[in-house]
């Protein structure tokens, strides 16, 4: 007997093995897609590092050979918006020094090459609002290749070794290669928190996918067996059947994965949104991902063949399954003690957290049957209505099964309490308005007194009624409005020429204001995804234990019991295991958050974490996402209902 052939006829002649088959390949290529997207995010913020490596000094100073060129860089604000200034002045022929990547030529004195987002606000606004900053002569723009972003508002602005502004400047041998360049360490955090958080909801949604008709299936592989089929051809043949719907789901995924790039490069992170080729992924790691995905579903559907293989009568005979020992709570202690480990160490590396972010997901894997055990071995003690009865001994009589169908729900829900734990933990860290916030100060590092009269030409120049005054041996401030904030900033621009650092409150909370935005966005878009997950494997995870159980529904229907009872049946299976493990879920999510919050405020002890009442907003949603998505058990039901009895 050829198990690939068999595997086939299978396919053609069973609908309930292809309607399986079919949800494996949707929920393998939504895995597929999402671990390729969450693993192209350090790639994606690499990119970003390589392209505009140049326009941090710090970066140029490893290059080895005679020193070329003289940089600074500053940063400048426009309406909020950052505006990145690089000062340069070559000390050799400029024609004898390589430029970056999308930079044309080095800009001579007086001249600057600028971005092209740059480029239109200058000539958006009025000139003593911005391009006042800047020399007259645009000689050049600077391409996608040397930005980090496609909007970012970067300048290049050219000068003589003799005038070139800032007390940093730094002398380098050229602007090398992006080798040095670092990606931004904050995006690689949550791409790893993401990769975790987001993968096992994943993957649980294909298990529900994958187990849709796991009785009927145990049933045909137990009589094969007892017909004469040895071990290697059942787990053939299931290797087969499961094989095909998750090479062709990765397939699937791998295809879809360009189109979710596009989508993933028009989120804005730092300043900006994405090119499309930064989330490209190398094709040898494409395809070990895709292949990873499709082993480990391949090993799922193997490893729930040992009963079949071993006790091929018990798998089709009726029976009381062991009880599960108490000894899986012990999960739970040990997986927040590696995290704690991880948090309370600072010289534990970043993988370690992640082992133990993935250890306390996991956890919820191993106690979660026990506790549905639990509280059905409850209900069947102490309820006494039929449909309490009926879904108390389902929840007693096979618990991972039950428990199945609520986890996407109880992982979305720890994954939502974490982040109702760290953003208003990171808003009560940011400043709030006051009354100074219009001001704007200089900084000097030398006495600050010889630049008043310069500034307060300035400020005369363009009209400005206000003065600049001492506040300090080494800072003058201007108090501004909304309204000639920006001129002021001009002015003061112009006559430090580049000497001074400025600083504004207002600015400040700006930019703090646009991290925090990132930070919700990013929260937000999580937070959907896993309860979309959660709800999909919900609902595959009810329909196939309806499916899974025609041959007990359909006798209990034929005695009499109403669809009514056997719904009310299913959603308590649904809703009660889901109660009991969210509640859980979400402490256990408060606790990694707090983990979390800790690792990222080392070294500020004035933060302080804020919990809120929100925080169980997670539970209750996630308890009615479980009960709205165990209804599709009414239509299988009645479906059911309708075919004849004698077909199982």
């Amino acid at each position: 007997m050829n198990p690939v052939r068999f595997a086939f006829r299978v396919l053609r002649g069973d609908r309930r093995t292809r309607t399986s088959s079919l949800l494996t390949v949707v929920g393998v290529a939504v895995a597929t897609g999402l671990v390729l997207l969450l693993a192209s995010l350090p790639s994606a913020a690499g990119q970003r590092a390589q392209r505009s490596y140049w326009q941090e000094p710090h970066n140029l100073s490893g290059n080895a050979g005679a020193k070329t060129v003289l940089v600074d860089a500053t940063n400048d604000l426009s309406n909020g918006d950052q505006i990145t200034v690089v000062n340069v002045a070559p000390t050799v022929d400029p024609a004898t020094i390589g430029l970056p990547a999308g930079v044309p030529a080095l800009p001579g004195p007086s001249e600057v090459v600028v971005s092209p987002a740059l480029f239109e606000r200058m000539h958006a606004l009025p000139a003593a609002q911005l391009a006042d900053r800047f020399p007259d002569h645009v000689v050049g723009t600077l391409s996608d290749a040397a930005l980090a972003y496609p909007d970012q508002l970067v300048a290049l602005v050219g000068y003589t070794p003799d005038t070139l502004p800032g007390a940093h400047q730094m002398a380098v041998a050229g602007f090398g290669s992006a080798q040095g360049a670092h990606a931004d360490p904050g995006l690689k955090f949550l791409a790893g928190i993401g990769m975790v958080v987001l993968l096992v909801p994943s993957l649980v949604l294909v298990a529900s996918s994958s187990r849709l008709t796991a009785a009927s299936r145990e049933r045909r592989l137990a009589a094969l067996r007892l017909a004469g089929a040895t071990p290697g051809q059942v787990t053939g043949m299931v290797a087969t059947e499961t094989g095909i719907a998750a090479i062709v789901g990765a397939l699937l995924g791998v295809a879809v994965s360009p189109l979710l790039d596009r989508l993933a490069a028009l989120v804005p992170w730092g300043g900006g949104t994405w090119l499309p080729g930064d989330f490209r992924l190398p094709l040898v790691t494409t395809v070990l991902l895709a292949a990873g995905i499709v082993v480990l579903v391949l090993l799922a559907a193997v490893l729930g063949l040992r009963r079949v293989v071993a006790n091929p009568v018990g798998a089709v005979s009726a029976h009381t399954p062991k009880p599960l020992r108490a000894w899986r709570l012990l999960a739970v202690p040990v997986s927040l003690a590696v995290f704690a480990y991880a948090v309370l160490d600072h010289h534990a590396g970043f993988e370690l957290l992640l082992l133990g972010l993935a250890m306390v997901i996991g956890s919820a894997v191993v106690v979660g049957p026990w506790l549905t055990f639990a509280v059905g071995a409850i209900f069947v003690r102490a309820w006494r209505r039929p449909s309490g009865l009926l879904a108390g001994r389902r929840l007693r009589d096979d618990p991972r099964g039950a428990y199945r169908a609520s986890a996407g729900v109880v992982l979305a829900v720890f994954v939502g309490s974490m982040a109702l734990t760290l953003m208003p933990s990171f808003s009560g860290m940011a400043g709030a308005p006051g009354d100074g916030d219009s001001a704007i100060s200089v900084h000097t590092e030398t006495e600050a007194g010889p630049l008043l009269a310069p500034i307060n030409a300035e400020l005369a120049r363009y009209h400005q009624t206000e003065r600049a005054v001492l506040s300090g041996e080494n800072e003058i401030t201007v108090h501004t409005d909304p309204a000639d904030h920006e001129v002021i900033r001009t002015a003061l621009i112009r006559a430090t020429a580049g000497q001074a650092s400025l600083f504004s409150r207002s600015d400040y909370l700006a930019y703090q204001g646009d991290e925090l935005t990132d930070l919700r966005r990013v929260t937000v878009i999580g937070l959907v995804t896993a309860a979309l997950l959660a709800g999909c494997s919900v609902a595959i995870a009810t329909a196939g234990s309806v499916l899974d159980r025609r041959r007990t529904f359909g006798p209990l229907m034929a005695a009499g019991t109403g669809v009514r009872v056997l719904s009310r049946a299913l959603r308590a299976e649904a809703a009660i295991p889901a109660l009991v493990a969210t509640i859980g879920a979400g402490g256990a999510g408060v606790a990694v958050g707090l983990g979390l919050f800790a690792v990222a405020t080392r070294g500020r002890e004035s933060a302080t974490a804020v919990l809120t009442p929100w925080l169980a907003a997670p539970v209750v949603l996630g308890l009615g996402v479980a009960v709205l998505a165990a209804l599709v058990c009414t239509p299988a039901l009645k479906r059911i209902q309708a075919e004849p009895l004698s077909d199982e």
